[in-house]
């Protein structure tokens, strides 16, 4: 069974920890911490894609 796409104990508490500090920001915190997110997924996109082109 793939359990990659599962996350670990510590994961979880993680994610939680970050839910209940997310419950307190307002609207405009959350958009930009959304983009920031956004560009960091890009960014780890483009590290990937570097990392297969030169293996």
């Amino acid at each position: 069974m793939d359990m990659s796409n599962q996350l670990t104990l510590e994961q979880q508490f993680k994610l939680q920890v970050f839910s209940d500090q997310a419950k307190n920001l307002s609207q405009e915190q959350a958009q930009e911490c959304l983009i920031e997110l956004f560009r960091q997924m890009m960014v780890k996109d483009n590290l990937f894609k570097n990392l297969i082109k030169g293996a």
